[in-house]
């Protein structure tokens, strides 16, 4: 680049094109742009969905000539009460520069909100005069508007929010404008009730209509696994109904890292790897949401969804290209190539005190922890166990992928003791990749010991812009890129895995073991890790390097 400085380009329009305007050679799309945030006045979307909207708007993802945003939900409030609940979590402390406060007060002026009900037409019918007469008024050819839907409430009012946008609220042609709609997670509670959500959903909308959100996908060190879209940044998705927790990084992120770096390409196999772990851990319990989380247990929050996402990722063959239906197919591929889990692969926890929440049930079987081994059949990967963790209320908090490698053969050093090389990606905290090794430690004598090559992205990208993982999934929906969304057969596949253990853990066949707050888990869960192959290097730390 020929300067250590880095920087982010202020966007000034969208030039943002569909995929079919682009293959048919088509001019970028133009139409006006409402986006509607249904559950407006809900935590998710004022925490999250809100702000990453902001967020766009200033970077000039979202220009105020072509932008409106409508909030809906079923509280009476007016536009102004709206846009003040909005504002403190806009400028979130009191020493913000008078052109942050500026364009806070021009975001919010393109907010307008709709009360109604989300079963009946007349709340709807009312949004869609609403966002007819922004598009009136913003000189909108009909046919040529574009109008995205995002979903913030609970998956159990999908079905009769996306029958009242169909039969209400869509675009009114199809002249090259569109009608999208987002929805969270969870997608069902196993593989019946998430089909039986996909076909309600499926009959109202065509496939590339809906944008399934996985916040792993989002987050720029998951998407270093393919190719480097962005920047890197802290990914956070969706941990209870309305808390977002951080994690992944970006899809890019390890595409990036995988298919574009020569030395990885002989390394990324069977021969050459012995085990894979992928670890979601925090230091806190369910903080009082105990009910909610008892609903879904760790395996359905974290599990089934995230981490398998990011195993994906890791796992994959190079896609043909990077058109979001090739990236989705290899995903597929993986999905459908992992053997059933066995019982002596699996150790469910439960914290001690998780029962001690009101909202839980006394005789509540729920996991609040799991370490899960998975085996895909296939000739890159057959004998590497991939190894799913996550947990509440353990020791640390932190998130990572874990790639470890065989023993050296013919090792001439006697270092054996000293551990095994690994390739860490840390996405949380502290966003890092580096590579433990084995070097000579300086002094006369021929001694060896562990230390690493470290790129921690804080350091290396001073001053870089990071982007939630929110705003890239949202401008991606406006996009019409899928590649970070959840098709409908990847999400059946994934509930394929896991709903057979799921339903033994639901009727009390399969028992969590109590383990202590601020532990690693039950101690079972080392000795699984000891079982698969997993070599723990004892006497070395990570140092994330000073700036």
């Amino acid at each position: 680049m020929g300067t250590s400085e880095w920087h982010i380009e202020r966007r000034s329009s969208f030039g943002t094109e569909s995929p079919l305007a682009r293959e048919a050679g088509n001019v970028p799309e133009t139409g006006s742009l409402s986006i509607v945030v249904l559950g407006a006045s809900g935590d998710l979307a004022k925490k999250k969905t809100f702000p990453a909207l902001f967020h766009l708007y200033r970077q000039g993802f979202l220009p105020a000539d072509e932008v409106h945003i409508f909030g809906y939900a079923r509280t009476k409030i007016s536009d102004d009460e709206l846009r003040n609940r909005l504002r403190g979590y806009l400028v979130p402390n009191k020493g913000a520069s008078p052109q942050l406060l500026e364009d806070v007060e021009k975001f919010l002026q393109l907010i307008k909100y709709v009360s109604g009900s989300y079963d009946s037409e007349d709340g709807f019918r009312l949004l869609d005069k609403e966002i007819s007469e922004h598009e009136y008024l913003k000189k909108s050819v009909e046919g040529l508007s574009r109008r995205l839907f995002y979903l913030a409430l609970p998956p159990s009012v999908y079905p009769s929010v996306c029958k009242m946008i169909k039969t209400c609220c869509m675009n009114k042609s199809d002249l090259g404008g569109w009608t999208r709609v987002v929805v969270e997670k969870p997608f069902g509670k196993d593989l019946e009730s998430a089909e039986e959500l996909s076909t309600e959903i499926g009959k109202l909308f065509e496939e590339p209509q809906i944008y399934r959100i996985d916040h792993y996908l989002g987050k720029e060190l998951v998407q270093n696994l393919v190719i480097n879209d962005y920047t890197m940044a802290s990914c956070l998705f969706h941990e209870f109904c309305l808390m977002i927790n951080p994690f992944t990084f970006n899809l890019y992120w390890q595409l990036v890292l995988r298919f574009a770096n020569r030395f990885f390409l002989p390394l990324w196999n069977r021969d050459n790897i012995d085990n894979v772990q992928i670890v979601f851990r925090e230091d806190f319990g369910t903080d009082g949401r105990g009910g909610y989380f008892d609903q879904y247990g760790i395996i359905r929050d974290i599990i089934q969804n995230h981490l398998l996402q990011v195993l994906c990722l890791v796992a994959m063959e190079k896609p043909v290209s990077l058109r979001p239906e090739h990236i989705r197919d290899e995903k597929v591929k993986v999905l459908e190539s992992v053997l059933p889990i066995r019982d002596d692969e699996v150790v469910l926890g439960q914290y001690e005190g998780y029962k001690d929440d009101p909202t839980v049930p006394d005789k509540s079987n729920t996991p609040t922890f799991a370490t899960v081994i998975l085996r895909i059949h296939n000739e890159r990967w057959e004998g590497v166990p991939f190894i799913l963790k996550a947990g509440k209320a353990l020791n640390s908090r932190k998130a990572e992928i874990r790639v470890q490698f065989k023993d050296v053969p013919g090792d001439i050093f006697k270092c054996k003791k000293q551990g095994r090389n690994e390739f860490v990606i840390r996405l949380q905290p502290l966003e890092a990749m580096y590579m433990k090794l084995t070097v000579k430690q300086p002094g006369l004598e021929m001694s060896t010991v562990q230390s690493e090559l470290d790129l921690s992205y804080g350091q290396r990208y001073q001053g870089v812009t990071i982007p939630e993982a929110y705003e890239r999934l949202i401008l991606d929906t406006i996009k019409g890129d899928q590649q970070h969304f959840v098709r409908r057969d990847e999400l059946k596949a994934s509930w394929q895995i896991f709903t057979p253990l799921l339903h033994r853990i639901d009727e009390g066949e399969f028992k969590p073991l109590p383990y202590k707050p601020g532990s690693r888990g039950p101690a079972e869960a080392d000795q699984l890790l000891e079982k698969a192959g997993y070599v723990q290097t004892h006497g070395y730390i990570w140092i994330p390097p000073t700036l």
